[in-house]
């Protein structure tokens, strides 16, 4: 199948949970033997800090203005087989308009930031990525979140199928290797700073450093900001890309997950990070959320 998708970013793994996802997926997709578009709006922030260049199995089309590149998103959806809008795509209601003017592809919404959705809803703001005609129109609506978020994408914004896509990890780019000393840690935590993750890792991880001052703690991510209550023995690696996650996990004794507010009140929405850091066999640490279970055995794993 030839599959066109509108993202937010595959190029750039900076401060999203976006981008490693989709190539892990585009990289399946391919070896099943399936042709993947991807049209990503090329901002400043994803180009500083870029990479991924090609998209070996298909197309990465960057673009600076949607107006710029409507031509050739038509004429790549004239033979698709599957077209995907996805949550934080910059252009994403005019993405939807597109692909209603095209018959042929099976239309798809994939929900990546589905707590986010849904809590917008409830307030009553408006929901930069969805029109007013909510999900009405796809075939199919994929949700990174599953449990009782299913039935709330059906209620509220008229999804006709909702099926979960969870987090995931690629085999491929994931898995033990050689410590490294620079990535050495008694416990890490790999995440894009967040507000609302803040409690939690004070708790869980700028307490702990506080009280073992000889203990090396390390912190990999973006957007830290000057007044994080660093101390002498945490560390901090400013970005990290997906080809040195292995080697972080595999540095560490322990890693902790610390899940977004918005996505542990919901649960059922596992971040690739609990993934990725299992699979390079690093004991984790996480809070708990409804559904952690269904993802790990509880006392075996």
């Amino acid at each position: 199948m030839k599959i066109v998708i509108f993202g937010l970013t595959i190029s750039s793994s900076w401060g999203n949970g976006h981008a490693t996802l989709w190539r892990g997926l585009a990289r399946a997709l391919a070896q099943l033997g399936h042709r993947i578009v991807f049209f990503e709006h090329d901002v400043p922030y994803y180009a500083a800090f870029r990479d991924f260049w090609q998209l070996p199995w298909g197309d990465l089309v960057l673009y600076g203005e949607w107006e710029g590149i409507v031509w050739r998103a038509r004429m790549e959806l004239v033979d698709a087989d599957v077209a995907i809008v996805t949550s934080y795509c910059p252009d994403a209601i005019a993405a939807t308009e597109l692909l209603l003017d095209h018959a042929h592809p099976t239309r798809v919404f994939y929900d990546l930031d589905t707590p986010v959705t849904l809590l917008r809803l409830s307030r009553g703001e408006s929901v930069s990525y969805i029109g007013p005609r909510g999900l009405a129109d796809f075939d199919l609506v994929l949700s990174f979140t599953g449990g009782a978020a299913i039935g709330m994408l059906q209620q509220q914004l008229g999804a006709r199928r909702v099926v979960p896509l969870y987090g995931h990890v690629d085999p491929e780019v994931h898995g033990p290797v050689a410590p490294l000393d620079r990535y050495r840690a008694h416990l890490s935590y790999l995440g894009t700073y967040a507000q609302d993750r803040q409690d939690a890792l004070q708790s869980l991880f700028v307490e702990p450093a506080r009280r073992v001052p000889q203990r090396r703690f390390l912190i990999g991510g973006a957007q830290y900001p000057q007044d994080f209550p660093w101390s002498p023995n945490i560390f901090f690696v400013r970005h990290l890309p997906p080809s040195e996650h292995p080697a972080f996990f595999s540095s560490s004794r322990i890693t902790l997950n610390v899940t977004r507010r918005d996505m542990a009140q919901m649960g059922w929405c596992p971040s690739g990070r609990l993934f990725e850091a299992t699979t390079c066999f690093t004991a984790v640490l996480s809070d708990v959320w409804n559904g952690l279970n269904a993802f790990f055995d509880p006392g075996e794993e």
